[in-house]
Order: structure tokens, then sequence, then C-alpha cells
């Protein structure tokens, strides 16, 4: 055995104790340890700023562009933020031991479905810091382990922060293996750790597509994933024109690095002539870059030709595609051909359209006169989120506290036998 293989078995067993230990640590226990870990943020806060700069100053070594260095940049606004989130976290009820169910047969047996942790959890990961956070306390706060394996360009950042964790961890009388950090940035370790369906659980990765594809290919046990985050803009024939133009200049503009950034608008021809000028131009003095199909060529004639291949581009930078489309029917194909199945909007002011829309677009979330950036843990009250997923088993959209649980059934008897 390798002396990778024998770290990530050590690492995955330690995991698998700490689960064990967690599924008996009461509710209070893990609030204090969310509540310990934000005061411990906001009070570290110059050594966390301290890895973050090695971070940033050796970002562009690793190829990263300005959009993949703001996602990995932290400041005092974005640590405030992770210590909020923390505290959110902390308020909302502990899933674990929920009844989701329950039923009396007729022999009087009593059979409930009751909410239970996963187990091990192996977190992989790129970029962004912040991450490390949310991914530990969603974990924690629903009893499960987590082996956490930031980029090699975090990893700086990811020591400090698991740091103050583990002392959290520590302080609060929870197992400190409950979270880990690989403190490798070989690749071919996370290879030995998608090799232990016998001791991890579930597999999240959270990053490129090249990373995911990979980590689908080689995983032995289940995993909750998305691929692309191709999202898409529609805007109606009945769309109110400026909340149109305010939706997909914050959909594209606001972080345009990120999964639930648009990055296709798709806009009804009846509206083409009077909305695509004005949004262009918009556009154009925030630096985004459009790629546009002939017929918004001719409305847009300083605009890039779109290729195909654009339409099939998840970019995460400022650059957006466009297409022009005879109806609702024609904005769902071209969703349902180049989409990803990530997020989708439509904007109109007809009932009906928006209702036909909600309805045939097969997309983790679906939204009617809104931002694609509310995707989003934090935003759909989840308190935060471990990923999207764009499957449909076992969880779909923002993945919070309950879609990293599973269930068992637990029934209570007087001494019935089956006959």
């Amino acid at each position: 055995m390798s002396e990778l293989a024998i770290y990530a078995s050590g690492t995955a067993q330690r995991a698998r104790g700490a689960s064990r230990a967690l599924a008996t640590a009461t509710g209070e226990q893990k609030t204090a340890w969310l509540r310990k870990a934000a005061e411990a943020l906001r009070q570290r806060e110059p050594e966390i700023l301290a890895a973050n700069a090695r971070d940033i100053e050796a970002a562009p070594g690793y190829g990263l562009n300005a959009a993949a260095i703001d996602r990995l940049r932290l400041n005092t606004g974005r640590i405030k933020g992770m210590a909020a989130a923390l505290e959110q976290i902390a308020l909302l009820p502990d899933p674990i031991g929920e009844v989701i169910d329950s039923n009396i047969r007729p022999n009087g047996l009593q059979v409930m479905r009751v909410r239970v942790p996963l187990g091990v959890v192996f977190f992989i990961y790129e970029s962004r810091p912040n991450v490390t956070i949310d991914a530990a306390a969603l974990c924690v706060k629903s009893g499960n382990a987590v082996i956490l394996r930031g980029g090699k360009e975090a990893l700086h950042s990811n020591q400090a922060l698991y740091t103050i964790l583990r002392d959290a961890l520590r302080e609060t009388g929870l197992p400190e293996h409950a979270v880990q950090l690989v403190d490798t940035t070989d690749r071919q370790a996370v290879g030995e750790f998608l090799k232990l369906g016998n001791l991890i659980d579930v597999t999240i990765p959270r990053g490129g597509k090249s990373l995911i594809e990979r980590v689908v290919a080689e995983a032995t046990m289940p995993v909750i994933k998305h691929f692309d985050g191709i999202c898409h803009v529609y805007v109606d024939r009945a769309a109110d024109l400026q909340m149109a133009e305010d939706i997909i200049h914050n959909a594209k503009c606001q972080r345009p690095g990120v999964c639930n950034a648009a990055e296709t608008l798709l806009v009804h021809r009846d509206v083409a002539e009077t909305f695509l000028p004005r949004v262009a131009k918009r556009l154009r003095e925030s630096s985004v870059e459009l790629r546009c199909c002939p017929r918004a060529r001719q409305l847009v004639p300083d605009s890039k030709p779109a290729t195909e291949e654009d339409f099939r581009t998840e970019y995460l930078d400022l650059i957006l595609s466009v297409k022009v489309v005879d109806d609702l029917t024609q904005a769902v194909d071209h969703i349902e051909n180049y989409g990803s199945h990530h997020t989708e909007t439509i904007v109109t002011n007809d009932l009906s359209a928006a209702q036909k829309f909600v309805a045939v677009v097969d997309s983790s979330a679906v939204l009617v006169n809104a931002s694609t950036r509310f995707n989003d843990g934090g935003e759909f009250g989840l308190g935060a989120e471990i990923g999207i997923s764009t499957d449909k088993f076992h969880a779909r959209g923002p993945c919070g506290l309950k879609e990293i649980t599973s269930y068992k059934y637990v029934a209570y008897g007087q001494g019935q036998i089956r006959r």
C-alpha cells in the first residue's frame, strides 16, 4: 500500500470513528461549536488574512484569472459573512432525530421514519476558502464527519480556517476528527479517497467540470454534484423591460465567477428591437462581452458572433451569449438543448407564460422575475449550502442540512411477531 493510500485510509477511519461519536452528540454541543467558531473567526481575522495574502500572491502562478482570484480572496466583509453564516446555521433546527412521518399498524406496531446522518462526507472543492466554513458547519450540524480537500491555490487560507474549526471542536467536547483537512496537494490523494467506499458514505465535488467528471468516473460511493452552471434568463414578450434589464445585469455582473451567474440571455422577438440595444449598452458599461446570434447582432452590431459552442459554455467571466427566440417554446427548447439543468429565470408579467415555463423547464431551480443568483442555500433559507445538485436523486438544488441526511425506519412494538 502506498503512503498516499495509507494516509487516505487513516484519515477516513478517523472520520468514521468521529461520525459514530457525533451520532450521540447533543444539539446544544453542536450549537456551542458553531458559535465558538464564529467568535474565533472574528477574533483571529489577522491570521486568516495573512494566510489568504500568501494564496493571493501565488494565484497568478496557478493560472487563475480575475474571477477565480475574486473567489479566492478573503477580506473583513467576507470573514464577517462566514461568521454570520455559522451563527445562522446554529439557529436552524437540528435535523437529526426528526420524525419525518409515522403510523401505527393494525397490530399496534408503531413505525416511524427518522432522519439520520449520512455518515462520512468527502468534500472536494476549489478556490473559495469560505466554503471550508460552510461545508464543515453543515456537516457537523447534521451529524456528519467531513474530510475537506481544498485546492492547492487556497491551501494556506484553508489551513488557517481549519485550525479554528478544530480548536473549537476540542473546546466544546466534540470529536476533533469530525472535521479533517487533507494537507497534501498531491492530486493522486483524491483518487485514494475515492476508492474508500467502505469508509466514506458520499463524495461532494464542488469545482470545475473536469474535476467533477474525474470524481464521477473514479468514485466508489455516491456523488452529489453538478457539472456546469449554464444558466439562462429568458425575457418574455410580456416582460417589464426595466425589470428584465436589472435582472440580467445582476445575474451576469454581480459575481460572474459563480455557478448561478447567467451565461445566456434569451429574448422574445417582439421585444428584442426595444430591449437589446438598451441592455447591451448597460452590460458594456460593466465590461461584459456579448456573443450574439445573427438576429441579435442586427440589433447589437458591435457584438461578437456566437458559435454553437458558446451556448454550451459556462464562461464564469464577463461574457454573455445572446439569442433572439420566436416564442416561449423556442426558449424552453434552447434551454433543454444547451442548458445544464442548474438555474433558469423567466421575466414576464404573463401568469400563464410563467406557469408554463415553471412546469416544463427541467432544472434544479426555476425562477420568475428574479435573478438566477438566488439559487443559493442562504438565499433560499437553508442557512448555507454544501453545493448545488442537478441530479434528481438523492438531492436536488441547494444542499443544506436536510439534503446531507438520510433516514431509517424505527419501529416500536410490544412483543408483536409476524404470522
